[in-house]
């Protein structure tokens, strides 16, 4: 067996030198150079179909919202292709072993954020899809995003290689380095930006550092406080949420009366229940702050269409601001391809991820269940809106700086596989040749081939009257 505790084999207990020869013994059945291949079987499900199927449970005046993003450019169809993609990797080589998987390791999807001690780090964003699955698909999903976005840049075919076997040859490289060190010293391992400053200062040009020094002090400011003066204003002397629909829309605008108290009421014990997931030091700091005010707001561009909340809260006084979003959790798009979640509610499954797979999390991050006017159970996580969120602009990116983000992705994704999956024979399966990098810069280039034709599908899907588009 190769699979390790994620798949209910545990294997962390067995001596190095064996999960050494499991590692390297999963090269026969699947070689690393077979991960270049990517070919759709005759009867691959139509793209389009897929997503149709997810947006049969979200709600209904969005979804149009979420056709017209994802049929802008490839890279944005991507962006929404999570269970598309999901579906092809279920048909690739895997070695075998289990890691907590991202489930959406594109590229914008590794970001600068605030630690709990107020140290701006940079570490993986998103986790609705997380789960346990493949280490493999996670890596080539930020393989073909490199791509996905390089193409969208007018990089060379060469570039693009480059760029993805950096990321690739870091994630290698920094997997096979924590191969030789202990748990906690793999657990306590983070990558803060004043120290990422002087790792690639000796790489980076004067401009480039300045760049960089500006990107932080924006990802600073993209705070709570910055939210609060940018989606609120002051009526008959209250703070209240100001509408912006149909992306932002106060529960006073969205719904009668009768409905609207019934919501109101739902949600402020979702908040109240939701609190019990925290620690009790963090459950009594949420408890300082009073509902102000809520609204439902349109996220991402996959996410589109789910539930999401955001409950503005005041503390001291109203200017003293607490930002809550609540979003809905659905299943995994891993699910249909790895099995279900281990957890009661995918809320929970989200949270449990997050906080496996994060060097430090949201000290306001939880989850709750609750039931919707339409009678219907929903799963939701809950997290602060904003919180020193830096986010990378892929269209402003050279090949240098492209290949230079695409390292620091490559590096945080090995490190959140080390915290969860046998990381020693996953280092013996890499090797220290660059079989498994060149494999996945070809992989990369097939699948931006293959995104290329399913956003196309996406745009004839819209043209043809099949889904409505609506931009936003």
């Amino acid at each position: 067996m190769t699979e390790n505790h994620l798949s209910g084999i545990d294997t962390r207990h067995l001596p190095p030198h064996e999960r050494v020869v499991r590692g390297k013994a999963a090269r026969t059945t699947a070689p690393r150079s077979s991960h270049a291949e990517f070919t759709p079987p005759a009867k691959r499900t139509d793209p389009v179909e897929i997503i149709e199927k997810q947006s049969a449970t979200r709600v209904p005046e969005l979804v149009p919202i979420r056709y017209g993003r994802m049929s802008e450019a490839p890279f944005r169809f991507y962006r929404g292709a999570a269970a598309i993609m999901a579906a092809d990797l279920s048909k690739t080589p895997r070695s075998g072993f289990r890691v907590q998987c991202c489930g959406d390791a594109h590229m914008l999807n590794f970001r600068l954020l605030a630690s709990p001690e107020r140290r701006l780090m940079f570490d993986i964003n998103d986790f609705d899809e997380t789960l346990p699955g493949p280490w493999e698909w996670d890596v080539k999903r930020l393989s073909a995003s490199l791509v996905i976005a390089g193409r969208a840049n007018g990089f060379s075919a060469k570039e693009r290689a480059a760029v993805v076997r950096a990321a690739v040859r870091s994630y290698r490289e920094r997997m096979r380095s924590y191969a030789g060190l202990g748990n906690l010293d793999v657990w306590y391992t983070r990558f803060d930006a004043d120290e990422l400053q002087e790792q690639f200062a000796p790489v980076l040009s004067a401009g480039q550092r300045d760049r960089w020094e500006r990107t932080r002090e924006r990802a600073r400011a993209h705070g709570t406080l910055q939210a609060f003066d940018k989606l609120t204003h002051v009526v008959d002397e209250r703070r209240q949420i100001a509408s912006d629909p149909p992306l932002l829309v106060r529960l006073q605008d969205l719904l009668p009366d009768a409905e609207r108290g019934r919501l109101e009421q739902e949600i402020s014990r979702l908040i109240e229940r939701y609190g019990q997931t925290l620690q009790a030091d963090r459950r009594f700091l949420l408890e300082s702050y009073r509902i102000a005010d809520m609204a439902r707001k349109v996220v991402g561009v996959g996410s589109v269409g789910t539930r999401c909340w955001i409950i503005l809260m005041l503390g001291r006084d109203d200017e003293d601001p607490l930002f809550l979003q609540a979003k809905e959790a659905d299943e995994s798009v891993l699910a249909p391809h790895v099995g279900g979640s281990a957890y009661s509610t995918q809320g929970e499954r989200v949270v449990a991820g997050q906080r496996l797979m994060q060097a430090t999390s949201d000290i306001f991050l939880g989850w709750e269940r609750v039931t919707g006017l339409d009678g219907k159970r929903r799963d939701f996580y809950i997290r602060q809106l904003r919180d020193w969120k830096g986010i990378a602009v892929a269209e402003n990116m050279s090949p240098k700086r492209m290949g230079l983000f695409g390292r620091l992705c490559g590096a945080t994704l090995a490190r959140a596989h080390a915290r969860s999956g046998d990381r020693i024979a996953i280092a013996a399966y890499l090797g220290s040749g660059d079989v498994f990098d060149r494999a996945l810069a070809t992989f990369a280039e097939l699948y931006a081939d293959q995104n290329e034709k399913d956003h196309q599908a996406l745009v004839y899907a819209v043209r043809a009257g099949r889904v409505p588009a609506e931009a936003a």
